[in-house]
């Protein structure tokens, strides 16, 4: 068994590795949060990821068969609204994928 001093300093040592490594993003990224660069690019991201989801979401859409297509421009359209609607792209990605996901649950149980 370890004696008490051992212990303590283990813990202790533990301690600052895990506060450092929780510490360390934020006083690296601290300078680049007044560049123009990391704004434009946080004024644009929700869009851009939004148009990366939808050709993700709509290269292997099944035209040919029009309701198991269904889920997907109905989600889509739900996405699209939702966002024009409160221009809030985390509640446009949330609010489309749980209206994808109830429509195709639904429609793979009937």
């Amino acid at each position: 068994m370890p004696h008490t001093p051992y212990l303590l300093a283990a813990v202790a040592v533990s301690a600052a590795v895990t506060w450092a490594l929780r510490a360390l993003p934020f006083t690296v990224l601290a300078p680049l949060r007044a560049s123009a660069a990391v704004g434009y690019l946080g004024a644009r991201m929700p869009l851009g990821i939004m148009v990366i989801l939808l050709a993700y979401t709509l290269r292997t859409l099944p035209l040919a068969d029009p309701a198991q297509a269904l889920p997907d421009i109905l989600a889509a359209a739900a996405t699209v609204s939702l966002h024009l609607w409160r221009h809030n792209a985390v509640l446009s990605i949330l609010g489309g994928t749980a209206i994808y996901v109830a429509l195709a649950t639904a429609l793979a149980v009937h």
